[in-house]
């Protein structure tokens, strides 16, 4: 696959569900963790990123409006000694689990399976990067057609990403009903050269209507010192 332009794969559809790009800054001194929102539902936007020890939590924005935590609240981002664990939803605290065990990212990950929201099954999209190579992963687990009994689980490796380039993963090909899975593999894409405004570029190419938070994360190779933005609609 020929590689994108983020900012045009971004807003290529009004709605890509939730969204992770992972890469190198265009020195190569930086690794690159983006990760978005978008919702459709009251109950899906009524969200934020919140700060936390290890990295961020979704929370309710108005708490007497939440009527369904069980798949919008989760911590989509943890810090696991010298790597970074990103995911759409709570298999985050299954691969913090078992990497604390000594085990791997792809062992936690063929334990779980896609989210139970019939009929779209949202697929679950996950990614680790290691803090000191730049080296990362991707995953994603989904339905085969929007089978309820079928689950096909991809995972995609990138020992020596490339600088100025990443990968980007989204749980829906567009809007539609039922809501339609990411097709192929992780799309290739071209990161800005301006790293600190990388957060206000990204939130800009997302549909205005369905965004919620975005989170962006720049992890620097040689010190190890991390600098996290976070966006909120709310």
């Amino acid at each position: 696959m020929n590689i994108q332009e983020l900012g045009k794969e971004l807003s290529a559809t009004s709605y890509p569900g939730r969204g992770i790009v992972l890469g190198l800054s265009a020195d190569g001194k930086k690794s690159i963790i983006v990760y978005f929102i978008m919702g459709r539902s009251e109950n899906s936007r009524n969200r934020v990123f919140e700060k936390t020890d290890t990295g961020i939590r979704t929370r309710a924005f108005d708490e007497s409006k939440m009527t369904d935590p069980s798949l919008v609240i989760y911590h989509p981002v943890r810090t696991f000694m010298q790597q970074t664990i990103v995911t759409n939803g709570d298999q985050t605290d299954t691969i913090d689990d078992y990497l604390t065990q000594q085990k791997t990212f792809e062992e936690a990950l063929r334990t779980r399976t896609f989210e139970p929201d019939a009929p779209n099954f949202t697929p679950r999209i996950s990614g680790i990067v290691d803090h000191a190579t730049g080296a990362y992963k991707l995953s994603i687990l989904k339905s085969s057609r929007h089978d309820a009994a079928s689950v096909q689980r991809f995972f995609f490796e990138y020992p020596q990403p490339k600088a100025g380039e990443g990968h980007f993963i989204h749980t829906y090909m567009g809007d539609g009903d039922p809501l339609p899975s990411f097709e192929g593999d992780p799309t290739p894409v071209s990161l800005p050269t301006g790293c600190g405004s990388l957060a206000d570029f990204a939130w800009s190419h997302l549909d205005p209507d369905n965004k919620v938070s975005l989170f962006v994360r720049l992890i620097d190779r040689q010190s190890g010192e991390v600098s996290d933005t976070i966006i909120n609609r709310y």
